[in-house]
């Protein structure tokens, strides 16, 4: 056995056999000069690596569970990001005491994606509590050369919020503090980390609501919310976040804080910065606070939930009911006889009206609730008596109200039950919502368990969801790049509010042109040069 002196830090590449793990992975490790490692040379393409001490050790690779290697949602080989150091560490502590985090246990939720199909190697959270720690720690990442990844509520669903592989965690889980709001204006000035129920609550006491609802509003961050631009159940009324956000403050990678945190409904001075990190998945910066306009809270709320025989009659019953109800529409959610089934099948909730091929959730919210209820029992009149809706209930209490939209909000839910789920997030034109649906199901064949749809009629979003008993490189290989093709044949959009994080990265070309793509390419290596901001997210691996 030879002994090796060991000076500098040293990292062994594939093909390496460790014998304390048994995995065939890259090993590394940074060792103190005064240690002596026995290397024991077995054969030229295995080496076992043996200590009198135990050897901390990390195993490296692409952690997309189930990666097949022509997926281009894969995980890209690493790239040459320094590690994290004693030094490192010692620098974190001191500067967040108690809230520097290198336990394990402690970390697995976090280096775990919400649907468990991402996971990274992450052996370092921080949890800063202001903007200026947040400023001290990416000014010392970027010099060294750290990569980080910004993590809210890791509620996303295309393993944005999750490091790849060693990137330091910075979560904003405690820089949840409403700093103003303004209750003449309604504009609501927070950190990024609150959670958006909580808001929600905070809000409705003073007689206000968020523009934004989402079903993982008990979890997910306002931050996160505007870094992903998430869209959710009342666009159709307010509009996106990029119409509502009226200013950020952003911490820039090399530790620079942009105070763009304006209040003012109207600002025409130069370029609008915060459009840039809006949508940016903190690719750009990290949001740290966020200006936001808030309307008031109705007085008068109704939600129908209706059943349809066909699409295109879901279709013009969306037709009637926005010449019908005008104003006061909020919410026009569907959702597709698959969908019940599996809420009925692993949540157990009760399908309130007859079986139908379709479901359709209205919500209406206005000032005056004998006015509203009128205009909606016209309409409900209307669709039944045409025969577009064949059955429907309504419901105009708090407690009634929130077990209709269950029904909706919680399909997500019923789909981790079936096994495992590939999740696509579509924008269309609402008229080939569903015949992407039908398309897909024709596709696939019996190589899918499942393939359901439902999401936001208002603003032509479907979710699609296709599922199969496991993780299935075959299906996969059959559902991309159809589904992408498909939807770039009728000028649609592969990300209409999920972001495209690390799995969809590298199909942003059915989006976007090339041009498209370079300019954003540009606009990260002017803001983010040594590329230490979410590295292997949004932006595609070859920019051409």
């Amino acid at each position: 056995m030879q002994e090796i002196q060991i000076f500098f830090a040293f990292r062994f590449k594939v093909d390496f056999l460790c014998d304390i793990c048994s995995c065939n992975m890259e090993i590394e490790k940074v060792f103190p000069i005064t240690e002596v490692l026995g290397l024991n040379i077995i054969s030229n393409s295995a080496l076992i690596v043996r200590s009198s001490q135990l050897i901390q050790h990390r195993c490296v690779h692409s952690r997309v569970m189930g990666a097949s290697p022509g997926n281009t949602g894969a995980a890209p080989p690493r790239l040459p990001f320094s590690r994290v150091t004693q030094e490192d560490l010692a620098f974190f502590r001191a500067l967040l005491p108690g809230r520097t985090i290198t336990d394990p246990d402690l970390l697995k939720s976090s280096n775990v994606d919400w649907l468990k199909t991402v996971e990274g190697n992450s052996e370092v959270l921080l949890r800063p509590k202001t903007t200026e720690e947040v400023s001290q720690i990416l000014r010392h990442c970027n010099e060294r050369n750290l990569a980080v990844c910004p993590q809210g509520g890791n509620t996303g669903l295309v393993g944005g919020s999750v490091p790849v592989f060693d990137e330091i965690i910075l979560s904003t889980s405690l820089m949840s503090q409403v700093i103003t709001f303004d209750n003449i204006s309604g504009i609501l000035t927070c950190q990024a980390g609150c959670v958006l129920e909580n808001l929600s609550n905070y809000l409705e006491e003073r007689g206000f609501i968020m523009p934004l609802d989402l079903g993982a509003k008990g979890s997910c961050h306002i931050g996160g919310n505007v870094s992903t631009n998430a869209g959710g159940l009342r666009l159709l009324r307010y509009g996106s976040l990029r119409g509502t956000v009226l200013g950020l403050e952003v911490v820039l990678a090399d530790g620079r804080i942009l105070n763009c945190l304006a209040t003012l409904r109207k600002d025409n001075t130069g370029y609008d910065l915060k459009q840039l990190f809006i949508g940016s998945e903190g690719t750009l910066g990290v949001i740290t606070a966020v200006s936001i306009l808030c309307p008031h809270k109705p007085k008068a709320v109704n939600v129908a939930f209706l059943g349809c025989s066909s699409f295109q009659q879901l279709l013009e019953t969306f037709q009637r009911c926005r010449g019908m109800l005008g104003e006061i529409l909020s919410a026009f959610e569907f959702l597709d006889a698959s969908c019940m089934s599996l809420l009925e099948k692993h949540l157990k909730l009760t399908n309130p009206i007859t079986e139908s091929p379709f479901y359709i959730v209205i919500e209406t919210a206005g000032s005056n609730a004998t006015h509203d209820e009128e205009k909606l029992h016209k309409f409900l009149e209307e669709v039944m008596t045409s025969s577009l809706v064949t059955d429907g209930t309504v419901a105009t209490e708090a407690t009634k109200i929130k077990a209709l939209w269950s029904l909706r909000e919680r399909v997500t839910e019923a789909l981790t039950h079936e096994g495992y789920t590939y999740k696509y997030d579509i924008s269309l034109p609402v008229e080939k919502i569903y015949d992407l649906v039908q398309d897909m199901r024709g596709h696939l064949g019996d190589m899918a368990k499942n393939v359901v749809g439902y999401g936001h009629v208002g603003d032509g979003n479907l979710h699609l969801n296709i599922t199969s008993p496991s993780k299935d490189p075959a299906l996969l290989a059959a559902i991309e790049p159809y589904v992408y093709e498909w939807t770039s044949e009728w000028k649609g959009s592969i990300s209409a509010e999920h972001g495209l994080g690390l799995k969809k990265r590298n199909y942003i070309y059915y989006s976007k042109p090339s041009e498209a793509v370079a300019l954003m390419g540009s606009i990260k290596a002017m803001l983010d040069p040594k590329g230490i901001l979410n590295p292997y997210k949004t932006l595609p691996d070859n920019i051409h």
